[in-house]
């Protein structure tokens, strides 16, 4: 289920600072290490090096030349358990575009794309609902 998302205008840079503003929200305080799961477009040396200043183990999928992730973080167990976990955390988002009607959106406007966002996650919810009840 998703229980956070954050919407921010598509500049291409987006993504990578609603990750590093929710963590930041995450963080203080926080007893264990925490470590962030991503897909390629998050392998960028300023984003790793953020999160490494945030003492937050980027468990980013590599880019297939020119990696910003290093051996000492791929070759840690929990790297592959954080790939396969991944997985799972993106297919509601893949629902909403196939699905949702996400992927291109007919709305103007933050708010609008926003409303239309949330009711596509909570669609979402309630479609994968019967099958986590039965879990």
């Amino acid at each position: 289920m998703v229980v956070q998302a954050e919407l921010t205008h598509a500049d291409g840079h987006g993504e990578r600072k609603a990750a590093l503003e929710m963590i930041d929200r995450h963080s203080p305080g926080s007893p264990r290490p925490l470590m962030l799961g991503a897909d390629k477009a998050y392998d960028s040396a300023d984003f790793v090096a953020a999160l490494r200043r945030m003492a937050v183990t980027p468990h980013v999928a590599q880019k297939s030349r020119h990696s910003a992730i290093d051996g000492r973080t791929t070759q840690h167990p929990g790297y592959a358990v954080s790939q396969r976990r991944r997985k799972k955390i993106e297919e509601p988002f893949g629902w909403a575009k196939t699905v949702g009607g996400m992927a291109q959106t007919v709305h103007r406007g933050l708010d609008s794309v926003r409303a239309q966002f949330t009711m596509t996650m909570a669609a979402c919810n309630v479609a994968r609902l019967p099958k986590l009840l039965a879990a």
